[in-house]
Order: C-alpha cells, then sequence, then structure tokens
C-alpha cells in the first residue's frame, strides 16, 4: 500500500463500490490506497483507513456541530473540525492551537483544506452521483501532510456527510 507521500501528483478518485454499502475507496486508478466505512447507513460514526493506520470520525452536535477525530480505541482527540455552516466550511483545531481553514462551495461539489501558511494542502473536486464519487488533489507537499495523513480521510468524511444533508434537505420538499 502507498503512504500518504506517494499520493502528491497521483491521479485520484474516491468512490463507492456498491450503492448500498456505506463504504468508500481511495483509488489510483486500480490501486487501492485508503478507506472509509461508516458504523452504519445513517449514523455519523467512520472509521477510516491510510498507511495501515485507523482513526475514527464522528460528528456531535446539532445547530453548533463538530467532528472528532481519534486514534482507533483512543478517548483523546487529534483534532477537532468546527463546522461554520453559513461560510461553507469550518475550521479543523488541534490541541497545540494550530488551525486549518476547510472551504466547500454552495452545492457542495468541491472542498478543499487550506494549511496555517495559506496554501491548499487537498481538494476534492467533482463530487456527484448516486454512489458517491470525487477527484482527490494532493496539492501539498508530501512533508506537510505526512503529519496528519487522516486529513484525506476526514475531507471525504466531510464530503460524505454534507452529500447526506442535501439529501435529506430534498426528501423534505
Amino acid at each position: 500500500m502507498k503512504t500518504i507521500s506517494d499520493l502528491y501528483g497521483n491521479d485520484l478518485q474516491w468512490i463507492q463500490p456498491r450503492l448500498t454499502d456505506p463504504y468508500f475507496e481511495l483509488r489510483s486508478g486500480e490501486q487501492f490506497l485508503a478507506s472509509l466505512r461508516f458504523k452504519n447507513a445513517f449514523g455519523s460514526l467512520a472509521e477510516g483507513v491510510i498507511d495501515e493506520n485507523i482513526w475514527t470520525f464522528k460528528r456531535q452536535g446539532f445547530l453548533n456541530t463538530h467532528v472528532t477525530i481519534r486514534a482507533k480505541g483512543k478517548e483523546e482527540n487529534i483534532a477537532v473540525f468546527r463546522n461554520n455552516t453559513w461560510s461553507e466550511g469550518g475550521t479543523l483545531e488541534f490541541p497545540d492551537g494550530l488551525k486549518f481553514t476547510a472551504n466547500s462551495n454552495f452545492w457542495n461539489e468541491q472542498f478543499e483544506f487550506t494549511g496555517n501558511t495559506g496554501k491548499t494542502l487537498m481538494k476534492l473536486s467533482q463530487v456527484s452521483g448516486i454512489k458517491l464519487h470525487a477527484r482527490l488533489e494532493i496539492l501539498a507537499l508530501p512533508e506537510e501532510l505526512n503529519a496528519y495523513p487522516w486529513i484525506v480521510l476526514l475531507g471525504w468524511y466531510l464530503t460524505v456527510m454534507a452529500s447526506r444533508e442535501g439529501e435529506m434537505v430534498a426528501a423534505l420538499f
């Protein structure tokens, strides 16, 4: 399996292999790189695997939502993503005070993380489909992402959650 360092400059795609399974894979062509699996089709708890490490992502709160990121089996947060619904994005906050900014467009067809230097680290685009899929671009140099390989999973987690919310709103009308 490739590491996060190896993803820089590759053609990457998040795909959902089966419509009825809340499971997603990050691939470069036919090569499997990472996965994100939701514990059930309607819940917010997901487990992601990349570089042979496992992290959990869980959204909490109702109006003021945030997502916790943890190493599997650990109680302490590696980081917390705080959603800012009105600005189509949010902030990824680390215990040491470091912050990354997340931005998406109104239709949630594009999502990106910007590091503390102002440089875009990763970008998801062309988000669409009944079987959700998207293109992933790693824009930061590998050493900038090596400390946070799970950010690739978090970006997709947030994209999937936004898609689910959009589907629920559409079902109401």
